[in-house]
């Protein structure tokens, strides 16, 4: 029992330390792609409850995820 909650406490710190190595470039990426997303349901949420302060949300998000994957990428052609 003690040895696997001691592997999992070791695979728990290999995935920070993987996060923390992560170049900025690819965090702005996903960082991007989930306010994209996140936006989408906002925005589609909005939509099907008729709330368009929701569905403003949810777009001006969505729009601030492609910027921010952009970002990630230009970053990524420079090699940051």
């Amino acid at each position: 029992m003690m040895a696997r909650s001691m592997l999992l406490s070791s695979e728990k710190q290999l995935r920070f330390k993987e996060i923390a190595i992560m170049k900025s470039s690819t965090k702005d990426q996903v960082a991007g792609k989930l306010h994209e997303l996140k936006g989408k349901v906002k925005e589609t949420a909005g939509k099907v409850t008729n709330n368009p302060r929701l569905e403003s949300e949810g777009t001006a998000e969505k729009i601030t995820g492609s910027i921010q994957k952009k970002v990630g990428e230009v970053k990524k052609v420079f090699g940051k």
